[in-house]
């Protein structure tokens, strides 16, 4: 009977190595067992972290194919509710990228369901928002169907329902991406107006007709780019708030040009331009432009109205603080000040967060896995990621222990748990750094439980930040979880924050006090409603366990 308990049996008493199945668990890709997440989990994985980069496990083809594979399932199933996933994560800011929504839009506009496609090419002007993102969804659909007659109906909506100055501004900042232009598009699409400057800015980009009908943004541009010398380019730039995509190629290494862009720039572009424009000497300690660029980086309001994520700051953070880009040859002597400025604008762009109040034990998996692929399409490992995240709850709550998956000792597979040295008054940069250089081992996502268990630590709930790729313990995280419970008597939970958009958890989708997180912002950093319905006392609802 023992041997039967052993083998089948989900309570404490079952104690089963990860590299054993037990029910419910598929195998993983690491040679361990993991509960698999339906589509619909999947898709928001996919969503909000994309499949650029791949994982140690998985090459980033075979990624993509699975993922999109869930998708099509997951759209097949429920096209319409698809779509509308699409769009509330598009729209509310919750991917550091907009491809991964971009490419399942068009695969919901190529469904065989007539209502699906309808969704899908209604939704193209709230997920596709720029020129640069009609571009990527002209790619991606070009891909998966033909141009039919309503999907040039939703590209010519696009071009005519935008108000002329925006348009206008999408044409002069968007010229051409990915080997698609305005001309191409609106060539197929042939949107048909009665507007005398939509014409003429229309005309402009298929023909390129010029005359006084056209908006004064493109008389501008066309100005710009002949302009010869930087003041005469700053000059056009302030009248009529032109983007530097606008800037002819020769001029774009001219302070004055930068010192005219950066007075009204949007603060994504800053943010991506704080290189570019320390390195021309516009920003620098002391400089009269400084003050600017602190200012808008500390502006909470401007922060969320660019849906600027903290992953994109991350990542801003990183580069700028190493002096030097991940591609290209650009380098630039960082400016202290602004270091500062982006560590505590990461904590702002998760806006007003609760503290829970519970005693929680942060996890963060930082195995060799975990140091493989990319987070979200960026250069960011889910080490990386894994550790800023921790800092931030850390920084909201104040009864946190946070520990760290590394090798029982050098050149050893076998792991173990290691308390970390983060803190809320540590630097972003400082504690991505120290997890950076730990010793790995095996994944066990059973250590936390474990781990409690051993030091007698009262836990109300364990946040795992992994892959889900955990092979290398004698017991499964939910069997551990379980005995915790049970020798305790403390109804513990278990939040999982997955960083690899792939089809495995440790969380027992059949357990109420379990629950998956997807994601890096306000609604995922394990403060979200459901995770804290999930902490805060259970049972996590249903339709919020697989958020």
């Amino acid at each position: 009977m023992k041997s039967y308990l052993n083998i089948f049996a989900r309570r404490t008493a079952a104690v089963t190595p990860q590299a054993q199945p037990i029910p419910g668990a598929v195998p993983n890709s690491a040679g361990g067992y993991a509960f698999p997440v339906d589509d619909w989990a999947r898709l928001d994985r996919f969503l909000i972290l994309g499949s650029e980069g791949g994982s140690y496990y998985a090459g980033e083809r075979a990624l993509t194919r699975d993922n999109a594979q869930a998708v099509l399932r997951a759209i097949a199933s429920d096209g319409v509710r698809a779509v509308a996933r699409i769009v509330e994560v598009s729209e509310g800011g919750r991917a550091p990228k907009n491809e991964p929504a971009l490419f399942a839009l068009a695969l919901a506009a190529s469904a065989q369901d007539l209502a699906t496609r309808q969704a899908a090419l209604a939704a193209l002007p709230r997920v596709a928002r720029t020129g640069m993102q009609l571009f990527q969804f002209a790619a991606f659909v070009q891909a998966t169907r033909g141009w039919g007659r309503a999907l040039r109906r939703a590209v010519g909506a696009w071009y005519l329902a935008q108000p002329v100055e925006r348009l206008a501004y999408q044409l002069v900042k968007y010229r051409q991406r990915g080997g698609w232009s305005h001309r191409d598009l609106l060539r197929l699409a042939h949107p048909e107006t009665a507007e005398p400057a939509r014409v003429a800015l229309l005309d402009w980009v298929c023909r390129g007709t010029e005359g006084e009908a056209l908006p004064s943004l493109v008389q501008a541009a066309a100005a710009l780019g002949r302009a010869e010398s930087g003041a005469t380019a700053a000059a056009l730039i302030r009248a009529h708030d032109l983007p530097r995509e606008a800037v002819p190629t020769g001029l774009l290494n001219d302070p004055a040009v930068w010192e005219a862009l950066l007075e009204r720039m949007p603060l994504t572009a800053l943010v991506r331009s704080l290189a570019k424009l320390t390195a021309v000497g516009v920003v620098k300690p002391f400089g009269d432009q400084l003050p600017l660029v602190l200012s808008a980086l500390g502006d909470a309001e401007r922060i969320a109205r660019a849906r600027l994520h903290p992953l994109a700051i991350l990542l801003a953070l990183r580069t700028y603080a190493q002096g030097r880009g991940d591609r290209g040859a650009l380098q630039w002597e960082p400016v202290q000040p602004v270091i500062d400025a982006l560590n505590a604008a990461f904590y702002t762009a998760f806006r007003s967060i609760e503290p829970t109040g519970k005693r929680l034990l942060l996890a963060l998996d930082v195995s060799g896995s975990m140091a493989a692929g990319r987070v979200a399409g960026t250069s960011l490992t889910p080490r990386e990621a894994s550790a800023a995240m921790a800092l931030m709850v850390a920084a909201t709550e104040a009864n946190t222990h946070i520990v760290g998956f590394t090798a029982a000792e050098p050149g050893s597979w076998q792991a173990t748990l290691t308390p970390l040295p983060l803190s809320p008054s540590m630097r972003l940069d400082d504690a991505v750094r120290a997890v950076s250089d730990l010793p790995f081992g095996g994944t066990d996502c059973a250590l936390p439980m474990l781990y409690a268990l051993e030091r007698r630590l009262p836990v109300d709930a364990f946040v795992v930040y992994t892959d889900n790729e955990t092979w290398a313990g004698m017991i499964h995280p939910v069997q551990a979880l379980r005995q915790y419970r049970e020798r305790t008597g403390i109804a513990a939970k278990l939040v999982v924050v997955g960083l690899v958009s792939n089809g495995f958890s440790i969380a027992d989708p059949n357990d109420a006090g379990m629950l998956d997180v997807v994601g890096f912002d306000t609604y995922s950093g394990s403060q979200s409603s459901a995770a804290r319905i999930a902490i805060d006392g259970g049972p996590c609802p249903r339709s919020l366990q697989r958020t």
